[in-house]
């Protein structure tokens, strides 16, 4: 039987602003964060009308739909391979359990039966969109506990998933089938899993790096902005080590670590042979020239995907040299690293298409196809003058953005940067200059990212892959000013900024909810992206 609580420690808890506000505890805490998603989800995401979000809805479900019709994909432009694979096998499987006829492109009622085709799509929309909503709940709770793993305070770890649970990007993500969530999160589960594993040496610790080059490259076959994060990744991680990043005994002066080394290259080299076929036809000229993709650097393709993998050797040997992990452990990392990445990859012949591989093995050649005319010219200059000028314009946009004044939006985490300078600031005077650098390293990432995000308006979509980066930051340096939570204004600073995250937050699935436009602007690329689905209210195609 547990003791009772001594009057001093009751009133401890009654001002420690930490304790007040994680009153549930971390189990029930949980519990109601995914209970206000699921609340969230079906006040203002399942019930409303299946045209709504069609972009991206109807092409992930188009696609889905059609493959289920033995048909290959239709939809490579970003690529949303995995999100249209997942959404194929999901309506299968409710199929075969009889809760879904619309699941497959010939079971949809033709366009001239308004109503039956109507009550069709809804039920399969609302069926893609029950699935996001299951992987966007699953991803909190894998975001909490890797979360837990991080920080010495659980109660720190439950309020960061608070954050993350309602911030912008799964706000928007746990209710429409778009490709950035299963592409971002992967990345940034990747990036957790090496801080945990970096902080603290162990006999495993190249396979969970190798893990962590999966999650990469899952991340990229499904968007190939996803490149992005995993160019920052490297970088982010150097200063995430402690006392304890040493290797441990095994790794050291051990003859069975270098069997274990040669072991791990056998099996990279193997999985690199696997994947070989899909590398060659990634970087194949005669597929890329048809892909009509432009070559990003001095008029060559593989250029800066060298670089980068230059760039992951680089930055694990550093880490290696800063926080005492052995050569051999090193190396074994490395092929862990290759063997993970190439292993992922053979994911491409699942459903195999060509259009995906020549995608994921040159994305950025795939983003500029879709970029605005202006950063089309500077990629394409014999100049850095122009890369540059956008890239200053972009930091402004970026930071007018984070100060929600001049620049408002649905974006909640930006009221966290507020408090995240002058956190860093506070904790690099108080000694603490590795959290600092931490903090630091994470934020400016995510500054980064968004500033390339910018060439294409920052779109509420593309919050999910710096929200997690932004908490992730502010987690850090509130786990190191522990003390803080004793402070007369800090539960009062928690809760307004709690009200102001749920708010500002739901804000763009209350609009859409309650938005009155017609489906008619849908007319305008379904001939394109769905040519086998009429839909009633677009004109009959000649």
């Amino acid at each position: 039987m547990d003791e009772p609580l001594s009057p001093a420690v009751t009133a401890s808890s009654r001002r420690d602003a930490f304790d007040r506000l994680t009153f549930l505890g971390w189990r029930w805490g949980l519990a109601a964060i995914v209970a206000g998603l699921a609340l969230s989800f079906f006040l203002f995401g399942y019930a409303v009308i299946y045209w709504r979000n069609a972009d991206m809805d109807f092409m992930v479900i188009y696609s889905a739909l059609a493959m289920n019709d033995g048909k290959p994909q239709h939809f490579f432009d970003h690529t949303a391979y995995l999100t249209i694979l997942t959404v194929k096998h999901w309506f299968a499987f409710l199929h075969g359990l009889g809760l879904l006829d619309a699941w497959s492109l010939s079971s949809i009622p033709p366009s001239s039966e308004a109503t039956a085709f109507d009550a069709a799509m809804t039920h399969a929309v609302r069926a893609g969109r029950l699935l996001v909503l299951l992987i966007a709940a699953g991803s909190v709770l894998i975001f909490a506990a890797l979360m837990r793993a991080i920080l010495r305070d659980w109660r720190v770890a439950l309020l960061a998933t608070l954050a993350f649970a309602f911030s912008g990007g799964i706000a928007v993500h746990s209710r429409i089938l778009r490709s950035e969530l299963i592409a971002a999160l992967p990345v940034v589960f990747a990036l957790l899993i090496l801080i945990i594993v970096g902080r603290r040496a162990g006999l495993a610790r190249p396979l969970a790096l190798g893990l962590a080059a999966a999650l990469c490259v899952l991340g990229l076959e499904n968007k190939v902005q996803a490149i992005l994060l995993i160019g920052a990744l490297p970088l982010v991680i150097l200063p995430f080590g402690s006392a304890k990043s040493a290797s441990v005994g095994f790794w050291r002066n051990n003859p069975a670590a270098w069997l274990m080394t040669a072991a791990t290259t056998v099996v990279a080299g193997a999985a690199v042979g696997m994947a070989w076929p899909l590398i060659s036809a990634g970087f194949d000229r005669a597929l890329i020239d048809g892909a009509h993709f432009r070559p990003l650097l001095i008029g060559r393709y593989g250029v800066y995907q060298t670089a980068l993998v230059a760039l992951v050797g680089a930055c694990m040997i550093a880490y290696a040299a800063i926080w005492r992990v052995s050569v051999a452990e090193t190396l074994t990392s490395m092929f862990a690293v290759i063997a993970g990445a190439s292993l992922t990859l053979l994911l491409l012949y699942l459903a195999y298409d060509s259009r995906n591989v020549i995608a994921i093995a040159n994305p950025l050649e795939k983003m500029l196809t879709f970029a605005d005319a202006a950063t089309g010219e500077a990629a394409s200059g014999s100049g850095i003058s122009g890369i540059l000028r956008l890239l200053l314009e972009g930091i402004g946009s970026v930071l007018a953005r984070y100060t929600f004044v001049l620049h408002s939006s649905a974006r909640p985490t930006v009221f966290l940067t507020w408090l995240i300078v002058p956190g860093i600031v506070m904790v690099w005077r108080r000694g603490e200059r590795l959290a600092a650098f931490q903090a630091l390293a994470v934020l400016l990432a995510a500054i980064g990212i968004d500033t390339l995000g910018v060439r294409r308006g920052l779109k509420t979509e593309y919050f999910i892959f710096t929200d997690p980066l932004i908490i992730l930051s502010g987690a850090i340096l509130l786990d190191r000013l522990s003390d803080l939570r004793f402070a007369r204004w800090t539960y009062v600073t928690g809760m307004v900024l709690l009200g102001l995250h749920l708010a500002i937050g739901q804000a763009e699935p209350v609009k859409y909810a309650f938005k009155r436009t017609g489906p008619q602007s849908i007319c305008e690329w379904n001939n394109y992206y769905m040519p086998l689905l009429p839909l009633p209210w677009c004109p009959a195609r000649s």
